[in-house]
């Protein structure tokens, strides 16, 4: 029965690679479906050689691959099996996982060169369902064929059936596909056969591998412990109980390996690279859905890539099309689901309702209302059976998981359920960040005595960090509150998180949160509330967008409202605002006549921030209307003004105050040709702004010392300050990244120093 297993596997495996469902065999051989069933479940004897032939004709196997199927079928029947063809034959046009492969050789040699026994440190290969784990196994016995001269044998542990075979059981198919004798077998009797199992297994040079692991329980038997042989141990579960092994995760593929996949599939031909790009996106990049995908289009001819692309663009129906003959994405998916707990399946499903990529302990907490141990708990299962994956600290839901979660929700939990359970996790997201970005105004600062967070928040460091990292959950929290009609929420979160969007400049997304704080105090009928957040609305365009005429635009409407509620202070940001937009495309005398009028409004209002602002605003101007040495001075007194004022001035504005002075000062110094004097102000402003995290600021200040170190001569470290620049992470000021990349491209061509 095991070698008709065996015989079985192959069947199957070649079935799969021919994209034909198992009806379509049937029709193509003439060879019943129920009996081609049987046969791949190693349920009925293996058919004579005529019933081969005509499987393989259906298969349109090659000559190799026709002898292969015929060659098993004879060693099934009782002609011995060569070792060879133990191991099912793989896929031909396997794509990317070098790192993986490079490793499992790795592993390999470096046992083989230190004389270590292989067989005493087997490697557990884990990873989601649909990854692509088997399949990485297959192609790896194949790429280490030479190195295993007593063969390759796959044992199906079967791990996700309702009830996989015992330990005792694949012991016993192991010995039978290595033709120990049933003689043998019989004298050991069942007490014996592990002792003898692993005797067998040190005696061959030998690569094994257990695919499909359910648990340690069932792999742990079946681990020989010596011998020159290698072990491999594929599962969807970490199986983090076994000790001594050699760990490899794996996941979706990258992007352009993911479009290789697919183009190998179906041919470079069949589509545009933008449209085959497009749908192994939609698949999440993902081997299965890859392949689903694959084979739906290699089988229907009459389909444009394009046409599946907008079939797969709708996320309802996603998890229906990647569907080809009897192979489901869905059903690889609800095998793992369907062995988890209780609450491990609830915490699934809730997981469908988070808005961003990952999530948090504290997250899923809030989410589920459970303490924060038992959260952790319950997230480390899905960890472990391959469902979620991590990134750092963080919880990572793969796209298509997360879509059959959703399935899972409509079809598990009420409405009601699934509606409160989002809603406590949007009120504390909204609630956290606005405890969290307080470190950053004005007369707030640290969290209230008697706040009872589960985040940790005791400095501006910690909740700015929080505020990045769970950025996109709590902006969908901020989305659902405007729908909900929430609009003194959305206003206040907004109100709360001013100041932190200068540590943050680059993220993409203020001018959205402050676009709908705008309208949320229009519709509460809050004049100088929406006063501010038009003011913020205009900085968005200004600093973040770029676009100077909208954010002109933007501030005028801001002081017009400003002056209908009769917000002095409003009225000063809106003059300040239309002052920076003005000089930036050149009007410096209207720019003068703004900032002057923003100065004395902010003086009479005793607003010392904003005063201070304009004052940077002076230096910037004086340099753009060709007064270097003067934009030079007023930094200078600038400076002094803040460092004595430490007692109103808040520490983390005055520090960005200083990065912009610093920087001005800098550039100012390079219109001089004072070199030395501008890479001392650009270095002091990156240290600044690396220092407190504000990584815009951090990029800007690392392009203009590369420039100027550039126009100095001093190469080497031209090149260093333009590498720190590229290696800014999130945050970064997209344009200066891509000045610096340039400038370094050009310095890697000439070795001249760039134009500037």
């Amino acid at each position: 029965m095991a070698r008709a297993t065996l015989f079985g596997a192959l069947l199957r495996q070649q079935r799969l690679e021919a994209g034909l469902t198992i009806e379509g065999l049937a029709e193509a051989s003439g060879v019943s479906a129920r009996g081609i069933g049987n046969l791949e479940r190693g349920e009925r004897t293996v058919p004579q050689r005529r019933t081969v032939a005509a499987l393989a004709a259906g298969l349109e196997l090659d000559e190799a691959a026709s002898e292969r199927l015929l060659s098993a079928a004879r060693a099934a029947r009782g002609g011995g099996l060569a070792h060879a063809l133990a191991m099912p034959r793989g896929i031909d046009d396997f794509v990317g996982r070098v790192d993986e492969l490079a490793l499992l050789g790795q592993f390999a040699d470096d046992a083989a060169r230190s004389g270590q026994d292989l067989a005493a440190r087997p490697v557990v290969v884990s990873g989601p369902p649909g990854s692509g784990k088997s399949t990485l196994a297959l192609h790896a016995a194949r790429e280490l064929a030479d190195r295993f001269p007593d063969g390759q044998l796959m044992v199906d542990l079967r791990g996700t059936d309702d009830v996989p075979p015992s330990a005792e059981e694949s012991m016993l198919w192991v010995l039978k596909a290595l033709d120990v004798p049933d003689t043998a077998l019989a004298k050991s009797g069942a007490q014996a056969r592990p002792e003898l199992y692993r005797r067998v297994l040190a005696e061959r040079r030998l690569l094994l591998v257990l695919d499909n692991a359910r648990d340690e329980t069932q792999v742990r038997p079946l681990l020989p412990g010596s011998g020159a042989g290698m072990v491999i141990v594929t599962s969807r579960r970490v199986l983090t109980g076994l000790e001594n092994v050699h760990r490899l995760s794996i996941g979706e593929l990258s992007p352009d390996e993911a479009a290789a996949l697919l183009t190998s599939v179906v041919g470079a031909d069949r589509g545009a690279p933008e449209e085959l790009r497009e749908v192994a996106g939609r698949c999440g990049h993902l081997p299965l859905a890859l392949r689903v995908a694959g084979n739906w289009l290699a089988t229907r001819t009459g389909w444009s890539v394009r046409r599946l692309a907008d079939r797969l663009a709708l996320e309802e129906q996603r998890l229906n099309a990647l569907t080809a003959g009897d192979v489901r994405v869905s059903a690889a998916f609800d095998l793992s689901y369907r062995q988890l707990t209780p609450a491990a399946s609830r915490m699934f499903r809730l997981l469908a309702l988070v808005d961003g990529p990952n999530l948090s302990t504290a997250c899923a907490a809030a989410l589920t209302g459970w303490d924060m141990l038992h959260a952790e708990d319950i997230l480390d299962e899905l960890v472990e059976v391959g469902l979620l994956g991590m990134d750092g600290d963080r919880y990572r839901l793969h796209d298509l998981l997360r879509l059959f979660a959703r399935t899972r929700l409509r079809a598990e939990e009420t409405a009601e359920d699934a509606a409160a359970a989002r809603r406590a996790l949007h009120r504390w997201l909204l609630e956290t960040a606005t405890v969290a970005g307080r470190w950053y105004e004005p007369a707030f600062g640290a969290p209230p005595a008697d706040w009872r967070g589960t985040v940790d928040l005791s400095s501006a460091d910690r909740a700015g960090q929080w505020l990045r990292t769970e950025a996109a959950n709590w902006l969908g929290a901020l989305r659902a509150a405007a729908i909900n009609g929430e609009h003194t929420t959305v206003v206040e979160v907004a109100e709360s998180l001013h100041w932190f969007s200068d540590q943050f400049i680059f993220w993409g997304h203020w001018t959205e949160v402050f676009s709908t704080a705008a309208l949320s105090a229009r519709c509460i009928g809050d004049l100088s509330a929406e006063a501010t957040q038009l003011n913020y609305h205009a900085w968005t365009f200004i600093v973040c967008e770029g676009d100077t005429r909208a954010g002109r635009s933007k501030a005028a409407e801001a002081l017009e409202t400003a002056e209908r509620a009769g917000d002095l202070t409003q009225q000063a940001w809106a003059h300040f605002y239309m002052a920076w937009a003005d000089h930036v495309v050149g009007d410096h005398s209207l720019a003068i006549e703004h900032n002057d009028r923003a100065a004395k409004m902010f003086k009479r209002a005793g607003e010392h921030h904003g005063l201070l602002q304009t004052m940077t605003s002076q230096c910037m101007i004086l340099l753009r209307t060709g007064q270097a040495q003067e934009a030079v001075d007023e930094a200078a007194r600038t400076l002094d003004f803040v460092d004595g004022a430490a007692g109103f001035i808040e520490s983390h504005i005055a520090d960005f105050t200083r990065i912009g002075l610093h920087f001005t000062s800098g550039s100012a110094h390079m219109s001089l040709g004072q070199w030395d004097e501008a890479v001392n102000s650009l270095r002091i402003a990156t240290d600044i702004s690396c220092r407190t995290g504000n990584r815009g600021m951090e990029s800007r200040s690392l392009a203009q010392l590369g420039e100027a170190l550039l126009s100095a001569g001093r190469k080497t470290e031209a090149r260093d300050a333009l590498t720190r620049c590229l290696q800014v992470d999130s945050g970064a000021d997209p344009q200066q990244t891509e000045l610096a990349r340039i400038r370094l491209s050009r310095l890697d061509a000439d070795g001249a120093p760039a134009e500037r």
